[in-house]
């Protein structure tokens, strides 16, 4: 089946968990442990500018002894973005995923963000597919099942 992204985000809906580069590593952290999710994107003007993530804490702001508290997102964010469009096929973003060794994936049109897809979010898309698909075959394979007795 060649599904697109935009039926994934139709799916699990659009929501994304983001912040301002101007906000607060404290502020995103914050963020993070109330939606219990391990990133955040970070948003100017609309368009995905950087991702601040768990990782981000422990190889930015704890080796330097960074204050959470004052410093901004934008010293510490990842800035190398790969974003899709809603257009791309699932197998392809998880090409994309694979290839620049991503977990998030921002979902932009026009330069405006409209979702997030994750390795996650893709995984359990592909695992549904599939089972559907096995179902399926195994409804032809098998025939058309008599119904239980009293049903």
């Amino acid at each position: 089946m060649q599904t697109k992204i935009s039926e994934i985000l139709a799916y699990k809906g659009g929501s994304v968990y983001q912040v301002s580069p101007e906000q607060s590593v404290l502020e995103a952290i914050d963020l993070m442990n109330e939606r219990r999710v391990g990133s955040v994107v970070v948003i100017r003007d609309g368009s995905p500018v950087g991702m601040f993530t768990e990782r981000d804490v422990l190889t930015r702001i704890v080796p330097l002894k960074l204050e959470p508290d004052t410093t901004p997102v934008s010293q510490v964010m990842s800035t190398e973005l790969v974003v899709i469009s809603p257009d791309i096929l699932v197998e392809d973003a998880m090409k994309v995923i694979t290839e620049k060794k991503r977990r998030h994936l921002p979902v932009v049109t026009e330069r405006r963000m409209v979702g997030l897809v994750s390795i996650g979010d893709l995984t359990r898309w592909l695992v549904r597919e599939h089972r559907n698909e096995v179902e399926t075959l195994l409804e032809y394979i098998q025939g058309p099942q008599p119904s239980p007795p009293g049903s």
